[in-house]
């Protein structure tokens, strides 16, 4: 039987995508429980703010062009 807390680590993009869903607050409960066990904190930083910076870039882009139109 294997050990639960030696699963292996999530890929930076399985990070990414836990990262993004959770900005639109769809994440399930069972998610949520195998992703505190193998996702890495370093990953869910750095694809926090990478999210972040690209959500902030898409807003301005959305208002320049509403503005200059």
């Amino acid at each position: 039987m294997a050990d639960p807390d030696k699963r292996p680590q999530a890929s930076f993009m399985y990070s990414l995508k836990a990262v993004v869903w959770s900005f639109f607050g769809l994440r399930r409960k069972s998610d949520f429980d195998t992703d505190s066990a193998r996702l890495n904190p370093v990953h869910i930083i750095i694809a926090g703010v990478l999210a972040a910076a690209i959500f902030i870039a898409v807003l301005i882009t959305i208002v320049k062009l509403v503005v200059v139109h």
